[in-house]
């Protein structure tokens, strides 16, 4: 059985990775001053967030179309594909898994809509794991995705709380956080649920506290350095997680500046990391 894979365009996949497994991205949509652009294409990430913050419209997001799902579901099946995994951004925070499940039903049994509960390389990481097990068969592939996510961490320092309040994408609870004399919010993001797990004042605090994350994890299988047109700041963590490690980390990091489509709802200058801890019997 040939098995192909479909996610969107919030799984920050570099394109090497997904040339060399053959996994179609559907993009999803961001909405510029009532103008739509397929997320990627029309402005680039540097340029949206350095001009997130004047924007006189907050920008919006939206979901691909059911006839995006299905043009990628038709382009793998012609290519003779037998199945295929779609593998989305978490169903709490986006309707995209929903659409994609809507797609699917014009192919009955023959797409396993998946939610990843994940965004980023926290949703990237589920999709590279079913592709590498793809050639076996689909329930190795969907074994993979389900292990993966049990070993999966995904953290954040943001340099403001006001883009998720504005988005309404966080419980009230948390989104206060933010607002307390300026401190710089920690957050995790667990099976699709926004969790706050600490606030600084500072920058520097904020970015010794992702290392101090990043140290005290164990042994990582994969790991990707994330940030919202934050690069020297990103690479600096990564310089010192280099400098400090105690711990097996792999040989291929993904440095990523996260999607437009995602750092609508948090803002610029934000740092965090997406990270699998190494199976262990």
């Amino acid at each position: 059985m040939k098995i192909g894979i479909v996610t969107d365009s919030t799984s920050d996949l570099p394109a090497y990775l997904i040339e060399q497994h053959a996994i179609q991205v559907v993009p999803s949509i961001l909405v510029l001053d009532g103008k739509e652009y397929a997320d990627g294409i029309g402005i680039t990430r540097e340029e949206f967030y350095n001009r997130l913050p004047s924007f006189q419209t907050q920008p919006t997001t939206a979901a691909p179309s059911i006839g995006d799902f299905i043009t990628a579901y038709e382009t793998l099946f012609s290519q003779g594909c037998d199945h295929i995994i779609s593998i989305h951004a978490a169903s709490q925070l986006t309707t995209i898994v929903n659409v994609a499940r809507q797609a699917a039903q014009e192919f009955p049994d023959k797409v396993t809509c998946i939610d990843s509960g994940s965004l980023s390389l926290g949703l990237g990481f589920q999709v590279v794991a079913a592709a590498e097990e793809a050639e076996f068969g689909l329930k190795p592939a969907l074994d993979a995705i389900e292990s993966t996510r049990k070993r999966l961490h995904v953290s954040a320092a943001l340099d403001t709380m006001e883009y998720l309040k504005r988005s309404g994408r966080v419980p009230a609870a948390v989104a206060a956080l933010g607002g307390i004399l300026s401190i710089k919010p920690l957050i995790e993001l667990t099976n699709g649920e926004v969790k706050a797990i600490g606030a600084v004042r500072t920058t520097k605090q904020a970015d010794e506290r992702m290392l101090n994350f990043l140290l005290s994890g164990g042994e990582y299988e994969r790991l990707a350095i994330l940030h919202t047109n934050a690069e020297p700041r990103a690479k600096q963590l990564l310089d010192e997680l280099m400098q400090n490690v105690r711990m097996s980390i792999p040989r291929d990091i993904i440095f990523v500046n996260v999607t437009t489509v995602i750092g609508t709802h948090v803002g610029p200058n934000g740092l965090g990391f997406a990270a699998v801890k190494k199976y262990s019997r």
